[in-house]
């Protein structure tokens, strides 16, 4: 039987560390992936693969894609395509950065690191502006619904597209603006997070109300806070059934729909941008069939 790896569903680990890696030219692929499918629990280590990889294979899995360029959109949304995603979840920063160099090593003859990011809850689960990050996400069944393939999708059950940003927040921009104004650009009162019902249209809640699209627009949010010397933001992850309601978001909050960008642009912006497949795992093990593996 096929299962999402754990991680993808389960609440948010104290610590993180994010990984993205590229194939090296002329390397050999699948050797390299067997060596990392020994290590990959889908709980400790959640998986993904870009679709490259998939394509250096000789394969194609149903739906994945690099992040595409959105016709319209009036903010720059960079795309930045890799081979592997690696999310590291633990207690412990030491403990995930020498676990995350053992993995390097490991798949060092056949990828090399591209990006990596050490993300961590902040208070009760707030972005770095103070605000609750994923109020919306959706729970148990509904989660499942739109974060997992289902059933029914043969060689695909159980797995499930993640999109993944880096943004960089400009705090002195944020900071800049009266407490007032930053709760409009959210559409959310920072303290009490009740919804600010007259907020404008470029409100982030508006521009993203999940229920406001159709078909609706459900995605299961797992985004951290990240710190790199003076430079900070939110690393997002979202995970969805495919990329088809993320995208919509996407479009939305750049204006591609209706000229609107979302207020979040005036003090945030993603530096990167990739999509990735997470494979299925059968019998506690990652499932690597639909990749020849």
């Amino acid at each position: 039987m096929l299962t999402p790896q754990p991680g993808i569903l389960s609440p948010l680990p104290k610590a993180a560390r994010f990984l993205s890696l590229v194939a090296r030219p002329g390397a050999e692929l699948g050797d390299a992936l067997r060596a990392l499918a020994r290590h990959v629990d889908g709980e400790r280590i959640v998986l993904g693969v870009g679709a490259p990889l998939a394509a250096a294979l000789g394969r194609s899995i149903d739906g994945l894609h690099a992040m595409p360029a959105i016709a319209g959109a009036r903010v720059d949304i960079p795309s930045t395509p890799a081979d592997l995603w690696l999310w590291l979840r633990g207690e412990d920063r030491g403990e995930l950065m020498l676990r995350g160099r053992t993995l390097e090593q490991l798949l060092a003859p056949a990828f090399a690191l591209a990006h990596v990011a050490d993300a961590f809850v902040h208070g009760s689960g707030r972005d770095l502006t103070g605000y609750e990050d994923g109020t919306e996400n959706p729970q148990d069944d509904a989660a499942v619904s739109a974060a997992i393939v289902a059933k029914s999708a043969g060689a695909l059950a159980g797995s499930s597209f993640v999109a993944v940003q880096q943004w960089l927040h400009d705090f002195s921009a944020f900071e800049a603006m009266r407490p007032r104004q930053q709760d409009l650009a959210i559409g959310r009162e920072r303290e009490s997070n009740e919804e600010i019902d007259d907020a404008p249209p470029s409100a982030h809640v508006k521009r993203t109300a999940q229920e406001s699209f159709a078909p609706e627009a459900f995605v299961l949010r797992r985004s951290m806070p990240w710190i790199e010397g003076e430079r900070a933001g939110l690393h997002f992850v979202a995970f969805g059934a495919s990329f088809g309601a993320f995208e919509a978001q996407l479009r939305r909050m750049s204006g591609a729909e209706d000229g609107v960008v979302d207020a979040l642009f005036s003090f945030t912006r993603p530096v990167t941008g990739a999509y990735f497949w997470c494979p299925p795992m059968r019998e506690g093990r990652i499932e690597l069939t639909a990749l020849g593996l």
